[in-house]
């Protein structure tokens, strides 16, 4: 047992002690009660007055709807497997040790073995008006063979295009039943939208469904030079199936994918137009199916979906405070991090921060999302203004300048949604030009030439000529003396450049620059 001292002057010094100490703790409490209060009023107010307009902002709402399971494409048995060893049908995650370590993926399928990628020169890319070389692939199929008995080849060399879907005849019956799948009118997959972080949703499938667009593609072009154009038609439409497959997800990396099932699933489309493979017939379908795609909306969905889960990750660290610097990585990394920063994360390990400052840096984020990002795709004008992305870099890097614990997640989060934007731009932009590039060959077969100008397109070939999206211009176009034309945008860095493109350097695939123009135009004759 503790004696009491009985020196008055020691009693004091302890009574001042103990008065010091507790009215540290009673600003300490103050502090903390008027920063939680501060951040939860500031994040409400801005919330009330965006509710009153109909944002919503919590991930709940972009959750698509639920359809009937015998109609799903994404339950089907085949689209099953592409995700079944991770989730089950329900969309519950499946521990590591609880997994069939026999479990089959009977979607994943790939054009090269070992996903080992020795023949991308013979790749095409209509970005660059470059045709897909069949005999690089049948080059490295027969020679495959030596070393290991992966695809089916024939005892002597047939045309490249046979050799090609001879190859490829291996993924005849998945494709089939896939094909067989498709005709259901809805999808949505069993994703766990439920979990308490957002981040950690699980989308297993993404990389099956791109796998499988690759697939299409090369069958696609090769069954064009092999005379097969209704099977050619079949497999671009069966492309066009498994991007519409995830169009209802909120995720920026499943729209990503989607562009880039897109971006596959136009080589086709391209090359049979340059060597005028398709019968009018088969355009009106093929411009169907184009007409179908909206990027804007999507981007519209994919900003929402954004804006929801970073809604739901502040939550989530507001719960769990301490997961913060695992996000971050190892101490290695935090040479890396502002001192704001390093104070914030160190402060959120220990359990430390004001809830207020979680609202605050979440009332940043949505203020961002609103004045920027989702105003940027104008969905009734059909237009996407790279301008505003200019501006919302511009207003993230001021900030870094100044940074306070209430800017960490802005800071931190924001700045990439700019090259996503110009992704949706650069679809949309595709899509459309695409568009015209069909009306313009209907137009061909009809009159045995490309028209002077788009106006001879409207209404017959295509009832309204799209716009640039950039600018809301006409398209450029014009005839070229071989014969064919040049169509383009004035794309990303709004000028235009005379129809030329700027490819981003070391990039396999190519990837397009924001500098130049976006262009469809043929191969020289």
């Amino acid at each position: 047992m503790v004696a009491i001292p009985e020196n008055d002057a020691t009693v004091k010094i302890i009574i001042r002690l103990i008065i010091a100490l507790t009215g540290l703790v009673v600003l300490i409490l103050l502090f903390y009660a008027e920063e939680d209060w501060r951040g939860w009023r500031a994040w409400q107010k801005f919330k009330r007055e965006w509710e009153a307009k109909g944002e919503k902002f919590d991930f709940v709402s972009v959750v698509p709807p639920t359809v009937p399971d015998d109609q799903n494409f994404a339950l089907t048995p085949i689209v099953f497997t592409s995700y079944g060893s991770m989730l089950t049908r329900d969309g519950n995650f499946i521990p590591y040790d609880k997994r069939d370590n026999y479990f089959v993926d009977r979607l994943k399928m790939s054009v090269a073995y070992n996903s080992d990628w020795p023949v991308t020169h013979g790749n095409g890319d209509w970005q660059t008006a470059k045709m897909s070389d069949l005999k690089v692939w049948q080059n490295y199929y027969r020679a495959l063979v030596a070393k290991k008995n992966e695809f089916p080849v024939s005892s002597q060399p047939q045309t490249p295009a046979r050799d090609v879907l001879l190859a490829l005849s291996k993924y005849d019956s998945t494709i089939e039943e896939l094909r067989e799948a498709s005709r259901l009118p809805y999808s949505r997959f069993p994703l766990d939208y439920n979990v308490e972080d957002p981040a950690e949703i699980l989308l297993p499938h993404l990389a099956a469904l791109k796998q499988c667009a690759q697939v299409l593609q090369l069958r696609a072009i090769a069954e064009l030079q092999n005379g097969q154009n209704e099977k050619a038609l079949d497999d671009v439409k069966l492309s066009f199936r498994l991007a519409d497959s995830i169009h209802t997800e909120p995720f920026l990396i499943s729209h990503v994918d989607r562009i880039a099932i897109l971006n596959l699933t136009l080589q086709p489309i391209y090359e049979g137009l340059a060597e005028h493979k398709w019968s009018d017939a088969q355009l009106v379908i093929l411009d169907l199916e184009l007409s179908k795609l909206d990027f804007l909306a999507d981007y519209k969905l994919a900003m929402h979906g954004e804006m929801g889960t970073k809604y739901g990750v502040v939550h989530y660290l507001q719960r769990h405070p301490g997961i913060y610097l695992s996000l971050l990585g190892d101490a290695s990394n935090y040479g890396h991090m502002s001192a704001a920063e390093f104070m914030v994360a160190t402060a959120m390990h220990w359990h430390l921060v004001p809830s207020g400052w979680f609202y605050q840096n979440q009332l940043r984020c949505a203020r961002a999302f609103e004045a920027y990002y989702l105003p940027l795709a104008d969905v009734n004008r059909q237009m996407l203004v790279p301008a505003l992305i200019l501006r919302a870099n511009a207003t993230v890097e001021k900030e870094r300048e100044n940074l306070t614990p209430f800017k960490i997640f802005e800071c931190l989060a924001l700045p990439v949604l700019g090259n996503v934007a110009e992704k949706f731009a650069y679809a949309r932009s595709s899509t459309d030009l695409a568009r015209i590039g069909i009306a313009l060959e209907r137009c061909r077969l009809a009159h045995g030439e490309f028209p002077e100008s788009l106006d001879a397109l409207a209404p017959h070939f295509m009832e309204k000529i799209p716009h640039d999206i950039i600018n809301g211009q006409p398209l450029h176009y014009r005839r070229t003396d071989d014969g064919q034309f040049v169509l383009y945008s004035v794309g990303w860095n709004e000028t235009d450049d005379g129809g030329v493109i700027v490819m981003v350097k070391g990039s396999s695939p190519g990837i397009v620059s924001s500098e130049g123009d976006w262009v469809w135009r043929y191969p020289g004759k």
